[in-house]
């Protein structure tokens, strides 16, 4: 198992929870709000000019367990589709050691 995150804008929640609901290899994720700080570009389209004033940038932290055979579909899957998503987002994965339920 692996554990798939992304940070994207907090503006592509919505558009990238219905993107994960259609693909067969996510059965559920999580969405975390987060805050981007750092060098800001000023060229980049997704700063408002709120962000630009508090100085930092709202984020969506999205995790999701994946079986290590579906990572690269899904992550394919996410590149390929053409929506606010592709190009803004980081992502990393985590391998997932154990897991269950109490």
């Amino acid at each position: 198992m692996k554990i798939l995150t992304l940070i994207v804008h907090a503006n592509t929640q919505q558009e990238l929870g219905d993107q994960l609901r259609t693909l067969s290899e996510v059965s559920g994720f999580t969405f975390s709000h987060v805050e981007g700080h750092g060098a800001q570009v000023e060229r980049d389209p997704f700063l408002s000019a709120r962000d630009k004033v508090v100085g930092y940038t709202p984020r969506v932290r999205v995790d999701i367990l994946l079986d290590d055979a579906d990572v690269s579909a899904v992550l394919e899957a996410l590149r390929q589709a053409e929506n606010s998503v592709t190009g803004d987002a980081v992502y990393w994965i985590t391998p997932v050691e154990e897991g269950g339920h109490l």
